[in-house]
């Protein structure tokens, strides 16, 4: 009897690599897909990428979206600033300068294109309830929603999980904590620079998280 297998969304961030140690083993993941949309951190995200995947011995393979650059209008990859996540109350409007259009049903759409031509049964997502509160491709509709898609527009139907759907950045960075996922190698940065910046809304977040964990080491690591 034929093994189920999984692929997963690896950009190398928090969310991603948590999700990733947190499922390997369950779903069989055995390829992580990481997308060069033209960000300004995408150096630094495929060598986080590539140091995870040979960590947890994943094929890794980057998916070139040039076009997808040219539509997009945002500070991820444009010459305006990346804005600095100072109040996260504020989010709402710190999500609209960094949206890339349709990102995350693109990449689970070619995901799912892998899925059906290479007989995979899963695509796994670090969509997580912290940002699925400003960000709509992070909730538990879209999800769902999209996982009645697939069940149109592949054969395979491979389903979409999101282990941290129900999970806030301290709780993501307590479970990385709790079972040893290696911190070390995660880069949640937007900024193009050797260690995280510490100032963009990603970067916040997590030195939130790992301070409300209590964690200095990785904090000293990191930033």
């Amino acid at each position: 009897m034929r093994m189920s297998k999984g692929i997963i969304l690896l950009s190398g961030g928090l969310d991603s690599l948590v999700s990733l140690g947190m499922t390997k083993d369950k779903y069989a993941i055995s390829l992580a897909l990481t997308f060069d949309y033209g960000q300004k951190s995408l150096k630094q995200e495929i060598k986080a990428s590539k140091s995870i995947c040979e960590y947890y011995n994943l094929r890794h393979q980057v998916i070139k979206l040039d076009w997808l650059k040219s539509i997009t209008h945002t500070a991820l990859v444009g010459n305006t600033d990346i804005p600095e996540g100072k109040d996260l109350d504020d989010s709402f409007s710190s999500a609209k300068k960094v949206w890339v259009p349709n990102r995350n049903g693109l990449f689970l759409n070619i995901a799912a294109s892998f899925a059906d031509g290479e007989d995979y049964d899963y695509i796994i997502i670090g969509a997580n309830k912290e940002e699925g509160q400003t960000f709509p491709d992070n909730s538990a509709e879209f999800i769902e929603r999209i996982n009645a898609e697939f069940e149109f527009s592949t054969q395979k139907h491979p389903k979409v999980i999101a282990p941290l759907l129900n999970y806030y950045k301290n709780d993501i960075v307590k479970l990385a904590l709790e079972n040893r996922i290696p911190l070390e190698y995660v880069r949640s940065c937007y900024a193009d620079t050797e260690k995280h910046c510490g100032k963009c809304e990603s970067c916040v977040r997590l030195k939130n998280a790992l301070l409300y964990n209590n964690d200095t080491y990785y904090i000293k690591e990191l930033f």
